[in-house]
């Protein structure tokens, strides 16, 4: 049996070509029963929509949008250069992607920007952001104006109807804890720990992995309370001369920031002991050449093009309202060392 059609479709359904056009486009005027039927009748036969076909015949594009934080980094770079790369690769699709900027410690001003989001302009949004109650609700006010969400990179749990892309971040940080465990050997001392902002729920479910992590394994070392940067380099600079100042005995580091420029530069300023345990996150070119350099020892990453793509099929499935291939939407974690970046000759 060849791929099913919406002819055969109507005929399973019982069902007129129009009614099966209104209820695949999620438009009104149609039963809820009849909805049931429909979606029923696309389980039964298997049916997968050719979207492409379909935009194509209405001469509709996918208009979608990513919102970002308006702070410059290597890693919003990566991304940026991904949504770029994605833009021009998805044109025969009739997919247009566009960015917005916001504050990440603005919760107000990210809301303001997701509100003022109109459906003639926008079908799908990739939010990057903090969770607070701001952001909370005016991803729930997108949804009922129809717009779809997905929360990227960091998850926003308490938004019922935005799906995450990203990797497991309690899974990541139980990942640096096992590193930092095995990394120091019998050390004992004090281990730093840095990232922008504790209200990102990333910070938070790394945070949460690495302290199940080292107090099951390496409980001679004293974890620090989380030192919180807010993406300013002074403060950064601050915070990690107090540190050091306040702990001579330091052993460890795990960064759990997306870009660790600004903080690496502090601590070399103070002047890490030659085996201290430094871990990240985020393969840019900084991390890339700390790792060359040996003043990091490992990193914590994901593919950003693979977040990008996956973002933009979850987008587009939930405006079509079809499923997802779970497995091709999965995000690994991956380990990076000196001794396996790709220009070692090694897959990463």
């Amino acid at each position: 049996m060849g791929r099913p059609t919406t002819k055969d479709l109507a005929k399973a359904a019982g069902v007129s070509l129009a009614t099966i056009d209104r209820v695949l486009n999620a438009r009104s005027g149609v039963r809820q029963a009849t909805v049931e039927r429909v979606h029923a009748a696309i389980k039964q036969l298997n049916y997968v929509r050719d979207i492409s076909a379909a935009n194509l015949a209405r001469s509709k594009d996918y208009k979608l949008v990513f919102l970002l934080p308006s702070h410059d980094d290597e890693f919003i770079d990566t991304i940026l250069a991904a949504i770029s790369e994605a833009n021009t690769a998805l044109l025969h699709e009739r997919t247009q992607i566009s960015v917005i900027r916001a504050p990440a410690n603005d919760p107000h001003r990210i809301a303001e920007e997701i509100d003022g989001l109109s459906t003639d302009d926008v079908d799908g949004i990739a939010i990057m952001a903090p969770e607070t109650p701001p952001v909370r609700d005016a991803i729930s006010n997108l949804e009922a104006r129809g717009i779809a969400v997905v929360a990227f990179v960091s998850s926003q749990p308490n938004a019922e109807s935005a799906d995450f892309v990203g990797i497991n971040n309690e899974a990541a940080g139980r990942t640096v804890g096992q590193l930092m465990a095995r990394f120091t050997g019998e050390r004992r001392g004090a281990v730093l720990v840095v990232t922008d902002t504790m209200q990102a729920r990333d910070s938070q479910e790394r945070r949460l992995g690495f302290d199940a992590i080292m107090a099951k394994y390496a409980p001679r070392l004293r974890v620090l309370a989380s030192m919180e940067t807010y993406g300013d380099p002074a403060r950064t600079a601050q915070i990690i001369n107090a540190g050091f100042q306040a702990n001579p005995d330091i052993a460890g580091i795990y960064l759990m920031n997306h870009d660790l420029s600004e903080t690496m530069k502090a601590v070399d300023a103070q002047g890490a002991p030659p085996e201290c345990v430094i871990i990240g996150h985020e393969l840019t070119p900084e991390a890339r050449a700390r790792l060359r350099g040996g003043s990091l020892d490992a990193v914590i990453t994901q593919d950003v093009g693979h977040l990008v793509r996956s973002s933009i099929r979850v987008l587009k499935a939930k405006m079509a309202s079809l499923g997802t291939v779970a497995s091709q939407e999965r995000i690994r974690i991956e380990i990076t060392m000196r001794e396996n970046m790709p220009e070692n000759g090694a897959p990463v």
